[in-house]
């Protein structure tokens, strides 16, 4: 096992890398996120679409964050990224972000949703029960599955790989599952792809684009992870060669099963029968297979739920880690257990994610994070541009093909999804700006310049 130089060790192979992209990619979002988008745009068509689109900027995204990890191949991703590029205070924000709601919302997002789930099949386990008159049983039972990971976590990498490994597989496994039931066995209906909500017939150009932004802004945010391995390159096993090719081959393999769940979603409800469910898949398993059938969906997604949470636990301490390393004032966050993890970090991410999941509704969460990591990704992909005109002679092991168009659809489509979505949901919009101007604030009052 080598050493990475960062008090990590290089034990991530390939394999295990692109678990860790589809882990951390599917997740809460494919699983609650159509039931936002058909109440948003009630058009099945556009909905699949947006899949695709999604799928393509994710796949710009990996080949940016793929030239840019193997050419400095460090824990921290962005983080790193940025500091080279634009300096030590926008790297700093960055950072504040991933650790504030980067990872600590969708982990947050995901055990709401698994609990949300459960009690939707089993309403005989819902209760008024509330944990010291304040926490409702859902929260407490979220809160409560993140101390259990963070536990597992600290025992050590070893572990922690070796069950994202499994529970990767059996996520994937039971999709595939899902989708050969839904197209052999499933009681759907093909009328279901071309039924349009009334409400969309309703709308305006404007709220046809704000529909849309906000929409993309939420598969954005399910395909968000698509970086996952870049977080932990500093672990990676040859990460100039496996670092690009894990990303790529994570990213495609979600694509594929993204669109493929979609489609098993609105064969079996329509956009009416979807909007504004947050249980979405338990929706359309109980048209296509009926009950019994449903309980199997319903093991798939909660195992599916765990492995995403399980991901996010293994990168997401990395970020604060990368922190603690660079930062003096808090280099308390650079510190690694005798098991080699990064110990405090996660602390500290279980806490914040504890805070999240009493805080915030799942719709609500989706999108303030979905706001806040394109922001971030966008500023790291720009890096690509900037470091080509600025370091032309920088060491680059894999290069971008048909360069500059990936980080230019990346960055265009991006922009445009962020100004319209800002102007339907304002409020969450705001939220995640303001986020990222308090990291800049923290930057400057904490002396972290120093």
């Amino acid at each position: 096992m080598s050493q990475a130089g960062e008090g990590l060790t290089r034990h991530i192979g390939f394999r295990s890398a692109v678990a860790l992209v589809i882990a951390n990619v599917i997740g809460t979002g494919i699983f609650t996120t159509t039931g936002f988008q058909a109440a948003d745009l009630g058009n099945p068509t556009l909905i699949l679409l947006l899949w695709l689109v999604g799928g393509v900027l994710a796949f710009c995204g990996a080949l940016c964050y793929g030239e840019l990890g193997a050419a400095m191949p460090k824990a921290g991703a962005e983080y790193v990224y940025i500091r080279e590029t634009y300096g030590r205070m926008f790297a700093f924000m960055s950072a504040f972000v991933s650790v504030i709601a980067g990872f600590p919302a969708p982990i947050a997002a995901a055990f709401k949703s698994l609990v949300l789930y459960v009690t939707a099949y089993f309403p005989s386990l819902q209760t008024d029960f509330r944990f010291l008159g304040v926490i409702d049983s859902v929260d407490f039972i979220a809160v409560l599955l993140v101390w259990i990971l963070v536990a597992v976590q600290l025992r050590g990498h070893r572990a922690a790989i070796r069950l994202n490994d499994f529970a990767t597989l059996a996520k994937v496994g039971g999709i595939i599952l899902i989708i050969l039931a839904a197209a052999v066995l499933g009681q759907g209906e093909l009328s279901n792809f071309t039924y349009l909500s009334p409400s969309f017939n309703a709308m305006g150009t404007a709220e046809i684009m704000i529909a849309l932004a906000t929409s993309l802004i939420f598969v954005m945010y399910c395909y968000s992870g698509w970086n996952a391995a870049a977080y932990v390159a500093s672990e990676i096993v040859e990460p100039e060669r496996n670092l690009p090719r894990a990303l790529l081959a994570g990213t495609m393999v979600v694509t594929v099963l993204y669109l493929a769940l979609n489609t098993v979603y609105l064969y079996g409800a329509n956009v009416d029968e979807l909007a504004g469910k947050v249980e979405v898949g338990l929706v359309a398993a109980r048209a296509l297979f009926g009950e019994i059938g449903a309980g199997f969906v319903v093991i798939v997604l909660v195992v599916s739920l765990l492995a995403s949470a399980s991901a996010m636990m293994i990168a997401g301490p990395r970020v604060a880690f990368a922190l603690g390393r660079d930062v003096l004032n808090f280099r308390w966050l650079g510190r690694t257990s005798a098991s080699g993890v990064p110990a405090n970090a996660l602390l500290v991410q279980g806490v914040v994610t504890s805070v999240i999941i009493v805080t915030g509704r799942v719709d609500q969460i989706l999108l303030y994070t979905g706001f806040t990591l394109s922001l971030i990704s966008a500023l790291a992909v720009s890096c690509v541009v900037v470091l080509r005109f600025r370091r032309p002679d920088m060491k680059r092991p894999f290069r971008i093909p048909a360069y500059p168009l990936p980080p230019l659809i990346y960055l265009g489509v991006t922009s445009w999804m962020m100004f319209w979505a800002f102007q339907g949901r304002p409020v969450e919009s705001s939220l995640a700006l303001l986020t990222v101007v308090m990291g800049g604030i923290l930057f400057c009052r904490s002396g972290a310049s120093a």
